[in-house]
């Protein structure tokens, strides 16, 4: 009588995972949505949304996303489409391939950096497609 319809991307928007502190997981993660950790992640993570790494939090493998937002700790590549924002608690290690970069004083950024403005898709074997604007 009353079916729902499954929610679509743009219904996602604006809604938030989360991985609590003490929480450690070991494998990938492919979000559609936003998404905090505080936990501490071995492997993997995708998502067409925004990452916060919390101040408690750790991820050790790659990340493709859209934003980012970094206080916690990151060690392996992470591929952000437009801003990426990394704290003054924050611990980078590994490469980083970004639109636009901000980094706060106190931040220890130890990693190759690639800015892409323009950059449209990333894809996960480490190659962009790209459209320049006129």
């Amino acid at each position: 009588m009353f079916e729902k319809s499954p929610k679509s991307y743009t219904d996602l928007l604006g809604k938030t995972n989360r991985i609590v502190e003490g929480t450690s997981i070991k494998g990938d993660i492919v979000s559609p949505a936003d998404f905090r950790l505080d936990g501490h992640l071995i492997g993997n993570f995708q998502s067409k949304g925004k990452i916060v790494i919390g101040p408690a939090g750790s991820v050790t493998g790659d990340i493709i996303c859209k934003n980012a937002d970094i206080e916690g700790s990151f060690n392996g590549k992470i591929q952000v489409q437009e801003m990426l924002n990394i704290k003054s608690k924050a611990h980078i290690q590994g490469e980083v391939i970004c639109g636009k970069l901000s980094v706060e004083p106190g931040a220890e950024f130890s990693a190759t950096c690639v800015m892409k403005p323009h950059v449209k898709n990333l894809v996960s074997d480490g190659q962009s497609t790209e459209e320049k604007t006129a």
